[in-house]
């Protein structure tokens, strides 16, 4: 069986022989063909960040197609953001080489103690949705049944 995901990527730190947090999420979405196919790929734009890290976000979203279940592929994104050189110990909210999220997937639901699909916290996240519904815009949230599209149009209006 083959599932769709749809993967937030965001930089703000840059990496050694990568370049700015531009140049991470552009990586970023290319070595993701390593998980999966990557059936498109989102512009990438700037976001200011939430918690206390002053530095720009870099922000696009993915879609990828594989044959993993869900733990298995947020493994495969947590050891891409390894070599990106992540590090998981810290304050939270601090600034970060990449971040990749599972933001929805094809079979709907997720919940376990490591992974909530869909993500909890993207429809108040323009700097998620906005990449999201411009790649995926008629995928349906299964929470609210709305399209991605309709999310982005409703928070542009707040």
């Amino acid at each position: 069986m083959i599932h769709r995901y749809l993967v937030a990527i965001g930089s703000n730190m840059r990496v050694p022989g990568i370049g700015a947090p531009h140049r991470v999420v552009y990586a970023a979405a290319i070595a993701l063909a390593e998980a999966g196919n990557v059936t498109a790929v989102s512009s990438t734009g700037s976001s200011r960040p939430i918690g206390p890290s002053q530095r720009l976000y870099a922000n696009s979203a993915a879609l990828v197609e594989t044959a993993v279940e869900p733990p298995h592929f947020l493994r495969q994104l947590q050891q891409l953001e390894l070599r990106f050189g992540r590090r998981r110990r810290g304050a939270a909210w601090r600034a970060r080489p990449l971040d990749l999220d599972i933001v929805l997937w094809s079979g709907g639901f997720w919940e376990s103690r490591d992974l909530i699909i869909p993500h909890p916290l993207f429809r108040e996240r323009p700097f998620v949705i906005g990449p999201a519904a411009e790649i995926a815009p008629e995928w349906r949230d299964p929470v609210t049944g709305l399209t991605l599209r309709q999310i982005a149009n409703h928070g542009s209006r707040d």
